[in-house]
């Protein structure tokens, strides 16, 4: 006890929460017990006096209905209208991400790297969602001035969008009963916090508990919500990995901020395909949607240059063209450097040792680099033959024909493996101009497609003499 009779200041102290499964823990732990994940414990200050009484009760009741009915029977009253109706945003390439539109009572997820557009494109798509019922736009990082001027930028002023620059989410709740909205985006939903925790705003802590908090209000009161979210330095969404668990969808903004175009993916929703992408330009006005996405990635394609070789790739089930990139050079350190932009970095060494290996190439002490033009990120297998013949077009230095479009999955053997919607790939291609096709043995068309000539080839041997252009 001090000397003046006065007890000692309290002081703040410190635990450790699991970022994937949201495990607490006093002191720190380079593997999580429970789900096993190593150096995924972060610190989080939990303040000395929590702000409410009863601290890990639940706070909020949910109202949903306890009676069970039978699968096959058709709803009633309200929702009956809305499982047939969807929210559109007033733009086609993000309606096409969802699966055709908003889900009323969806919960949706979009990250993305800092400056890449993610509060534009919300904002833009608030002037069609506007006009189908009230919107409700939660800003935690910005003020209402700043939101305002970039409204007016982009010209949205529907009088059905609401403003509200708060991070409590009691103050949320509120609004939302008040205004009772059709539509809230919340950005973003690190910047949440409930006062009734005695944690700090951005914790695991205060992510998940907000998170299901708003979740539950959008499943019981039929609200849409969309959340923004931070990314990490891995470059996954900031906060429990649970967090991607709760919500029913959840969008990635890729590209590079510095270049014009933008492409949205989903990797995860419950209403529609993960497959579809949406593709945007960055301009002075806001995203604009690229309507013709091959045309847009092949423009300022050179000719007759060597290391370069045009795929044609199946996002869901529309075939887009692009362009790949290859330089193979002999290097100048002790091992060879193999690096990637838009391909994965390990698939691309993989095709350069089967290259090795069946080509006959010394391959071994060149320094390789691999570029998808336009910011294109490809996940689908059906890329490894225009990887292989860009790489091979690069070390003979000799350009791929300016009219071949390839495609087709390379296996260990050097051999070339069936791909699907091959009459897709074609008929996308021929109508932006190129007349030959190098696709796999095993998926020759049928029937011969006029103005086209396909060669379809068993292995990358095959395929590396019909391409390349003699000297």
């Amino acid at each position: 006890m001090p000397p003046d009779g006065n007890r000692p200041m309290s002081k703040s102290r410190s635990k450790y929460v699991c970022r994937e499964c949201g495990y607490e823990s006093l002191k720190w732990l380079g593997r999580c017990p429970s789900c096993g994940n190593f150096n995924a414990m972060e610190e989080e200050l939990v303040l000395s006096e929590p702000a409410e009484k009863g601290r890990g009760a639940r706070y909020f009741e949910a109202s949903f209905s306890s009676e069970a009915v039978v699968l096959t029977q058709e709803p009633q009253g309200p929702q009956a209208q809305d499982e047939k109706e969807r929210i559109v945003t007033g733009m086609s390439e993000l309606d096409r991400v969802f699966g055709g539109g908003l889900v009323p009572g969806s919960v949706t997820l979009l990250g993305g790297d800092p400056g890449i557009g993610k509060s534009t494109i919300l904002l833009q798509a608030c002037q069609a969602m506007a006009q189908q019922g009230k919107v409700l736009y939660v800003s935690g990082e910005e003020s209402p001035r700043q939101i305002r001027l970039r409204a007016q930028r982009l010209g949205v002023s529907d009088p059905n969008l609401l403003l509200l620059s708060n991070t409590e989410l009691q103050a949320v709740e509120r609004a939302v009963e008040k205004e009772a909205p059709r539509v809230v985006i919340i950005d973003s939903i690190q910047t949440m916090f409930d006062a009734r925790l005695n944690s700090l705003p951005g914790t695991v802590s205060q992510i998940k508990e907000c998170a299901s908090a708003l979740i539950s209000l959008a499943k019981t009161r039929e609200i849409t919500f969309l959340f923004i979210g931070h990314m990490n330095k891995e470059g996954s969404i900031a906060g429990p990995k649970m967090l991607e668990h709760m919500v029913d969808t959840v969008l990635y903004f890729e590209g590079d901020k510095n270049l014009a175009y933008r492409i949205i993916r989903a990797s995860k929703n419950r209403f529609g395909s993960t497959n579809e992408i949406g593709i945007f330009e960055m301009g002075q006005a806001g995203l604009r949607e690229v309507e013709n996405p091959s045309a847009a990635l092949l423009s300022g394609k050179p000719h007759g240059v060597s290391g370069t070789c045009t795929v044609c790739i199946l996002e869901g089930t529309r075939p887009i063209l692009a362009e790949i990139q290859a330089l193979l050079v002999e290097s100048r350190f002790g091992s060879p450097r193999r690096m990637s932009t838009g391909v994965e970095q390990n698939r691309c060494a993989m095709l350069l040792a089967v290259m090795e290996k069946h080509l006959d190439l010394k391959l071994g002490t060149s320094d390789a680099y691999f570029n998808v033009v336009g910011g294109l990120r490809l996940n689908e297998p059906s890329s490894d033959l225009a990887l292989v013949l860009a790489a091979a077009s690069s070390y003979f230095n000799r350009p791929v024909y300016d009219e071949i479009v390839a495609f087709g999955e390379v296996g260990l053997a050097g051999e070339l493996r069936s791909v699907r919607g091959v009459s897709e790939r074609i008929a996308e291609a021929a109508r932006l101009g190129y007349t030959s096709f190098l696709v796999p043995h095993t998926d020759r068309p049928k029937a011969p497609i006029k103005g086209t000539t396909v060669y379809a080839v068993k292995n990358i041997g095959e395929a590396v003499e019909i391409a390349l252009q003699p000297k």
